[in-house]
């Protein structure tokens, strides 16, 4: 019997929360046999366009109305921790929540592009990492530095779940039938979509503080 709660991360903007956030949620709670999947919800990502983007708060509420009673927490931390780029956040959580093993759940479109991001290889050394497969990246992700890096690291499904103490580095692929929904396309057919989601600041499931309205960014 374990005694660390075992939580999947899924990081985005979630402009706005879709169908698919919640199906690959949904798998990777069991095929990981997690406790619980944290979505958080980026104040704002600064390698994609502000134009389009809708305020947090309503970003918030569309993730909280998606995750329904799924075993989803929807949180948007970062603005508490005051972190801007993701290592700092992962590094944060790990010390405010000890009692916790984390696995970053990552798109594969994002692992091609992982050594891009600040510090890569300091995050996939703080925490597992299952990167579910994504329809027309593989080519990508194959070809990608960071996989170069990571191949080493591969670890079955099977002796993931199984094998005790999580360790780091440790990459894991999770593959399904894949969810063509994107937010862009919802966007797309629905630009008025954030005025549903509008109201008087929400209160984070996971911090339980208020979702002030505030300009912010938080980059890879």
């Amino acid at each position: 019997m374990r005694n660390m709660a075992r939580i999947g991360l899924l990081g985005g903007s979630f402009n706005p929360a879709h169908g698919g956030h919640r199906r690959v949620s949904l798998f990777a709670l069991a095929a990981l046999q997690l406790d619980e999947v944290w979505w958080m919800v980026s104040p704002g990502n600064p390698l994609k366009p502000k134009k389009g983007m809708a305020p947090l708060a309503s970003r918030y509420r569309s993730a909280v109305e998606l995750a329904g009673r799924a075993r989803i927490r929807v949180t948007a931390i970062e603005r508490e921790l005051g972190t801007r780029f993701t290592v700092d956040t992962l590094a944060a959580l790990k010390r405010r929540y000890p009692k916790h093993d984390f696995v970053w759940l990552m798109g594969a479109d994002n692992l091609g592009q992982f050594h891009l991001w600040r510090d890569w290889r300091r995050i996939a050394r703080m925490m597992p990492i299952a990167v579910i497969a994504r329809p027309g990246y593989d080519g990508a992700v194959v070809a990608s530095p960071a996989m170069a890096w990571l191949r080493r690291y591969l670890v079955p499904l099977s002796s993931f779940v199984n094998g005790g103490a999580w360790s780091a580095p440790a990459l894991v692929t999770l593959r399904f039938d894949p969810d063509q929904r994107s937010a862009t396309a919802i966007r797309r057919a629905d630009p008025d979509w954030a005025a549903r989601f509008a109201g008087p600041p929400p209160r984070d499931q996971l911090t339980h503080r208020l979702i002030e309205a505030r300009e912010e960014t938080t980059a890879p």
